[in-house]
């Protein structure tokens, strides 16, 4: 793919993998990604994968101080504790490939999600439907862990968390007539990111060797499942939480 060019002078040959288990022991996790496990390090299964998660962190306690500084509503620094929640949870399922933390990771997407639901949908109204909608969620989120964790079918928890999205989003944009643009560029980087996870795990062999070729540190940057979650990070940040602040106001 590249044998000569700017790729030439500053590169190093990318590592064979480890031999034997990695720290975390053998993968339980029922999916795995396009990253090679433990190519980077002992301790870390997917390296790039774990660290990009830092991406929700950020956003996360970023929106917490700002919730605490301007003395917002309880439930938005609850949703973006969830956002928190969210990013240690993928980033212990990316280092260990561990099926616990598999459920941590995509089972705390559902939760974040229908937080800031509850959030977007009850600001405002009365506490008969406040309640009544906040029991509703608890027993969608309960029916869809146990579902998920029986089935293990990963297109059911795909499937899910895409509705729960979409509907957290269309109210935003019902209810932000005048924020379109933010809108559509949220949405833009979102699908930008579900792009590049596609591509990632339908050319995964190619991209393996288009790694090895160009060497490090340029390889990292075709860690696909890695760029989901820094433009999927950015896009929600966008789409989910930006119709919690517009009810703020």
């Amino acid at each position: 793919m590249v044998s000569s060019g700017p790729f030439q002078a500053i590169r190093f040959p990318y590592p064979e993998p480890l031999q034997g288990r990695g720290f975390w022991g053998q993968q339980t996790s029922t999916l795995n990604w396009c990253e090679e496990d433990y190519i980077l390090t002992h301790y870390c299964a997917e390296l790039c994968n774990t660290l990009t998660n830092l991406a929700f962190l950020y956003l996360g306690f970023r929106g917490i101080r700002s919730c605490l500084r301007q003395s917002h509503d309880k439930i938005f620094l609850i949703a973006y504790g969830g956002y928190v929640l969210v990013g240690l949870g993928s980033i212990a399922f990316h280092a260990s490939l561990k099926y616990p933390m598999q459920l941590w990771d995509e089972l705390s997407m559902i939760y974040t999600t229908c937080l800031m639901m509850f959030a977007s949908f009850s600001y405002s109204r009365s506490a008969l439907f406040s309640t009544v909608f906040g029991l509703g969620l608890l027993g969608l989120s309960a029916f869809i862990s146990i579902y998920y964790h029986t089935t293990k079918d990963p297109e059911f928890h795909q499937t899910a968390y895409g509705i729960l999205t979409a509907i957290v989003v269309l109210h935003g944009i019902r209810t932000i007539r005048t924020m379109w643009a933010m809108i559509a560029v949220g949405l833009s980087v979102f699908l930008c990111g579900f792009l590049v996870w596609n591509l990632d795990n339908i050319y995964c062999s190619q991209i393996r060797r288009w790694r090895r070729e160009i060497g490090l540190p340029w390889a990292v940057f075709l860690e696909g499942h890695g760029w989901w979650h820094l433009l999927t990070g950015l896009g929600m940040a966008i789409l989910d939480l930006a119709p919690l602040h517009s009810s703020m106001h």
